[in-house]
């Protein structure tokens, strides 16, 4: 089995610095070496997963292929690299804490006590592991940890990588340390002094960092980079730099490269080039990033979308979808301009004068009641006035009941999930979840398989008669009502194989440009070098709308 390189990073001074971008980055520059990579998110706070709680608190729940619900910060490592990545790449303290007791309980530690050293953090470096042993083949595993070094809670997690070095030999190992440079004078004076203290933190739980990262608002200038090595034991050319981007959070694998940290890695592990092209201009992935920062900072195509959803308030409530929406633009030479609405503002007095302005309309997911009618309301607007619409899970729902209230003409159609007495329940719970009663884990998650409808709008464009997408939902299309929609104009054109679960529906070229929503979350597969078919579509389609109606 061959020997991979361990990276883990640690931030510093303050928390929301870009961990999760600065590692995905990592993984960009290495993959554009030719070398492999995973990237781990342990997180220190004591639930099982994110998948509890809300989106307020914690942004988005990320699900992946096999049906993890993640952090956020996996859609970055997804989105940055090719890795895909599965439940073992997202760790929390309640996950270490709940396996050990469960050892406990069935008498694996053989009546010894337990305790945080050595058996918590045993089980944390073991998920490390992990890594190694299910990517055999893997060049370097990316570990970051979360929280900021100080923080109580990260402690575990910060001996369990001290140790990890002492296992595996400190050539195979390395520390990145992030940390925030603040300008606090008129002048633009740089201080360094959190960074130092920072530092000092880390020392007391005995990790040296091998390189640091500096979150400041402009390149740091030499003589910052030589003070911050003097007093932080660090060599010059591995303080490196994290301006704040101009445009887009896609300019980072260029700004690092330019910083030589991908050069500075390669170095400390004593590694040989992969790729011989890299270096010179001509290198083909570095070339693609290129490409999506060109079209961000020159293209003058612009398209204005509208976001009709429930979690508005907080950016990272839906942060892939938003990334998604933006790949759609990257797919167009375009650029989007994204306008928020929170759907309990949307009322039928007000829909025309807040949506008339918008080449389309998106509603994404949620969950409970609130501001259900308002998305209702501008599915409608959009549906009537023949804007592109584009549903997302339960905005995949609502078209459903907008289309069986005000096409089909039944009045009080709901889902269950709002009113369980409705006379028309066109969504309803799935029968595998009638008595479930746990709320974490429990719905319909990870990539299901999915079979389009021929000369369909879903097939054309994916350009594939099946296709797999990752879900997250307990309701469905009641399918006792299949046959009147249908009747009444509305496509089902994607469902299981087994024909048993509708899983998109859409409306005629002839009677709308393109109304298309899906049950399942296509934002979660969309990368800006391979934007995603539907987000494109949906972008070419609003691009089209916005020139036909000037």
């Amino acid at each position: 089995m061959k020997k991979p390189k361990f990276i883990f990073v640690t931030g510093g001074v303050a928390s929301s610095l870009g961990k999760g971008v600065t590692i995905a980055s990592i993984g960009a520059l290495l993959e554009a070496r030719d070398f492999t990579v995973t990237i781990q998110k342990l997180d220190p706070y004591l639930n099982i997963d994110p998948g509890t709680m809300s989106p307020y608190q914690h942004g988005e729940v990320y699900v992946t292929e096999d049906g993890a619900e993640t952090d956020l910060d996996l859609g970055y490592y997804e989105r940055f690299t090719s890795a895909t990545l599965a439940r073992e790449n997202s760790v929390t303290t309640g996950q270490i804490y709940n396996s050990v007791i469960q050892r406990e309980r069935r008498g694996e530690y053989l009546g010894r006590t337990v305790q945080v050293v050595p058996h918590v953090t045993n089980e944390i470096k073991n998920r490390i592991l992990a890594l190694k042993k299910n990517n055999p083949d893997i060049d370097f595993i990316l570990v970051e940890i979360g929280g900021t070094v100080g923080d109580i809670e990260s402690v575990p997690f910060l001996e369990a990588i001290r140790q990890f070095r002492l296992d595996q030999g400190a050539e195979n190992c390395m520390y990145i340390h992030l940390t925030f440079i603040p300008t606090i004078t008129e002048g633009g004076e740089i201080k360094t002094k959190p960074t130092q203290h920072s530092v000092k933190e880390l020392l007391k739980h005995g990790i040296q960092p091998d390189i640091l990262i500096g979150r400041t608002h402009s390149i740091l200038e030499e003589e910052v980079k030589e003070k911050i090595s003097l007093f932080c034991n660090v060599k010059k050319s591995r303080v490196i730099s994290a301006p704040d981007i101009r445009h887009t959070i896609y300019e980072l694998p260029r700004i690092y490269h330019d910083e030589k940290l991908d050069d500075e890695i390669i170095q400390y592990f004593g590694l040989q080039e992969k790729s011989p092209l890299f270096g010179s201009f001509s290198n083909p992935v570095l070339e693609k990033w290129d490409k999506v920062l060109r079209i961000h900072e020159k293209t003058e195509k612009i398209v204005k979308i509208a976001v009709v959803g429930k979690y508005i308030a907080l950016h990272d409530a839906y942060r892939s979808l938003y990334e998604a929406i933006m790949h759609g633009g990257l797919a167009n030479d375009a650029k989007v301009e994204i306008v928020k609405f929170s759907s309990e503002d949307i009322t039928t007095g007000n829909v025309a004068d807040m949506l008339s302005d918008f080449s389309g309309i998106l509603v994404p997911g949620g969950f409970g009641s609130r501001g259900i009618q308002g998305k209702v309301t501008a599915i409608q607007y959009a549906r009537e006035n023949k804007i592109p619409y584009f549903g997302i899970c339960l905005g995949m729902q609502t078209a459903v009941i907008e289309f069986a209230r005000n096409v089909l003409g039944f009045s009080g159609a709901h889902s269950t999930e709002f009113d369980p007495e409705s006379p028309y329940p066109v969504i309803s719970l799935m029968d595998e979840q009638v008595d479930v009663s746990d709320k974490g884990g429990t719905m319909r998650l990870g990539a299901y398989p999915c079979k389009l409808k021929p000369g369909s709008i879903m097939e054309e464009e994916y350009r594939a008669s099946q296709i797999v997408e990752r879900h997250r939902h307990r309701f469905e299309f009641t399918n006792k009502y299949r046959t009147e929609f249908e009747k009444a104009g509305m496509i089902i054109s994607g469902t299981s194989p087994d024909d048993s679960l509708v899983e998109s529906v859409e409306l005629s070229r002839k009677n709308h440009p393109w109304f298309v929503a899906t049950q399942f979350h296509p934002e979660f597969k969309s990368r800006p070098l391979k934007p995603h078919p539907l987000f494109a579509g949906f972008i070419r389609a609003a691009i089209r709308y916005s020139q036909d109606n000037g």
